[in-house]
């Protein structure tokens, strides 16, 4: 079972940036797909963006222009780059992975249920 820690969330004034980490314990991480969620007060998780192990990326609506998601093989960690933040973007940030084999083309999935270990989460709060 891998274990999956988030770092980096914190307070932050709206327009303004953060950069989340996501390490894995993996040995095989980079066969891994890897996804962010997020899950605001009161409403269900929803995805934010996903990466898999051929570096093909897929964003949510709200997340295209503004967020990246990044990983690093060698140090076994995703990233998610967050700019231009807005107060909507406040929510707990979760880390995802999954180590369905999935062929070169495959595109990340967008359903948790796709996902089978899941970080602690990281807050993530935006002023305006």
């Amino acid at each position: 079972q891998v274990q999956l820690v988030e770092s980096g969330g914190g307070l932050v004034q709206a327009g303004g940036s953060l950069r989340l980490s996501c390490a894995a314990s993996a040995r095989t991480f980079s066969t891994y797909t890897m996804g962010w969620f997020r899950q605001a007060p009161g409403k269900e998780r929803e995805f934010v963006a996903g990466i898999t192990w051929s570096f093909n990326t897929v964003y949510a609506d709200s997340a295209k222009g503004r967020l990246t998601i990044s990983r690093d093989n060698a140090k076994n960690t995703v990233y998610l780059q967050m700019n231009s933040l807005k107060p909507e973007d406040t929510a707990v940030y979760y880390c995802a992975g999954d180590s369905r084999s999935r062929p070169v083309y495959a595109i990340p999935p967008n359903s948790h249920y796709e996902y089978t270990n899941w970080g602690q989460g990281t807050h993530v709060t935006v002023s305006s």
